[in-house]
């Protein structure tokens, strides 16, 4: 179990209102707390390790995973397409050499 001002469990979840890993601990301040010599430039650079880039990235990978999801639609949509022209041009040309014999059927007659 730990206390209230530990590294587990600071008092502040605010990056720019916790302290600095300080190896000295004064006994009116629980470790982890902010000292009165605290800077908060300090803490902004050593602590806030989460850039704007950073956190877009999961957005960033959706949008990659969306976008990829819809190209491999696509390639199955334009297969499924051509497979169903094929069959099509292929029904057309038996309909075709069905017609020509009979024409040839009826001119021979």
């Amino acid at each position: 179990m730990t206390a209230i001002g530990t590294i587990d469990r600071p008092l502040t979840h605010d990056p720019l209102k916790q302290a600095l890993m300080t190896p000295h601990i004064t006994s009116e301040q629980p470790h982890g707390a902010a000292h009165a010599d605290f800077i908060t430039a300090g803490a902004n650079t050593s602590r806030q390790n989460r850039t704007r880039e950073m956190q877009l990235i999961p957005e960033a990978l959706a949008r990659a995973h969306m976008d990829e999801l819809m190209r491999e639609v696509d390639v199955e949509r334009h297969a499924v397409r051509l497979v169903a022209a094929r069959r099509m041009q292929r029904r057309a040309e038996r309909v075709s050499m069905r017609a020509r014999r009979a024409l040839a059927m009826a001119v021979m007659h």
